[in-house]
């Protein structure tokens, strides 16, 4: 190459372009693909976005809706059951208010007052000792009658054994009593006493007939030889006790019996009372004057 002269124009040299390196063209490259990829991203991007928010909006709606249906169904029912529980309150206060009114009317007015006692099992004892005893006062209202108090009264009575009192309504009083029966009797200096099964000595008058005297040192009925005596009467069988006289008790173990014709049974204890009876109306058959039943195994006639 020559330099140029100050006569001669310089003529620039051609510039020889350089060779395309890998280098400068990674950059277009990259410059080319890039936007497209960016716009294919944001693009799902945004779907993606639209997607969620259409979801998150239909499950709003749903749930909204569901709302709306449910409300007014539970809103009905709780409805109906505070209604049905009011209406069952309000009975029952109704009801209740009602029988206390019914019961206090009965108790203090003499609508269903006793204006009518009806005295049952009456024999030796009269009805008129019943009443007095009983102390009810007429057209005193059936429910302020206290009948175990009335029963009480009136077992007062010795010729009582027990009592039962009833309310009858409307206006009925029953009264049930069980008089004692007579079982065996005893002389004392102010007549005949009569003793019951109990040994309770419930009367003073005539011996009734076919009833047998009783002869023991202290008769009642927490006597041992009292109660000894009376299993022994009671024991008897009806053929065999209308033919007892008197019942001999001194003690416990020696008990016997005098027939009205004078014959004597000796009974011994009352071990084996019920087999004793039962050999003494087969003995009583055969002559004799003591009839021994004190040993059931072995009973002997003199």
């Amino acid at each position: 190459m020559t330099e140029p002269t100050d006569d001669e124009p310089a003529t620039p040299e051609p510039a020889t372009p350089e060779p395309a390196t890998p280098e400068s063209a990674t950059p277009d490259a990259a410059d080319a693909e890039g936007p497209r990829r960016r716009a294919r991203r944001e693009r799902e991007e945004r779907r993606a976005a639209q997607a969620r928010a259409t979801a998150i909006e239909e499950a709003r709606r749903e749930a909204k809706r569901r709302t709306l249906t449910a409300s007014p169904a539970e809103t009905t029912t709780l409805g109906r059951g505070t209604v049905r529980g009011l209406k069952l309150l309000l009975w029952s206060a109704g009801v209740a208010v009602v029988v206390v009114g019914i019961g206090l009317l009965l108790y203090f007015t003499p609508i269903m007052s006793a204006r009518d006692i009806v005295v049952v099992g009456l024999g030796a004892v009269t009805q008129d000792e019943v009443v007095a005893a009983a102390g009810v006062p007429p057209g005193r209202p059936l429910l302020q009658v206290d009948t175990d108090a009335v029963a009480e009264k009136v077992a007062e009575i010795r010729r009582v054994a027990s009592v039962r009192v009833q309310r009858e309504y409307p206006s009925t009083l029953r009264i049930t009593v069980v008089e004692r029966v007579p079982v065996v009797v005893r002389d004392y200096p102010d007549g005949v006493h009569l003793f019951d099964r109990d040994g309770v000595d419930f009367a003073t008058g005539p011996p009734p007939p076919g009833i047998p005297y009783l002869d023991v040192e202290n008769p009642g009925p927490d006597d041992p030889a009292t109660k000894a005596a009376l299993e022994v009467v009671t024991s008897l069988r009806p053929e065999v006790a209308a033919q007892v006289g008197r019942v001999s008790a001194p003690s416990v173990a020696a008990i016997t019996l005098t027939l009205i014709d004078g014959r004597t049974v000796v009974w011994g204890t009352t071990d084996r009372t019920e087999e004793k009876a039962l050999k003494l109306g087969a003995l009583l058959t055969q002559p004799g004057k003591t009839y021994d039943v004190s040993s059931p195994d072995l009973p002997t006639v003199k």
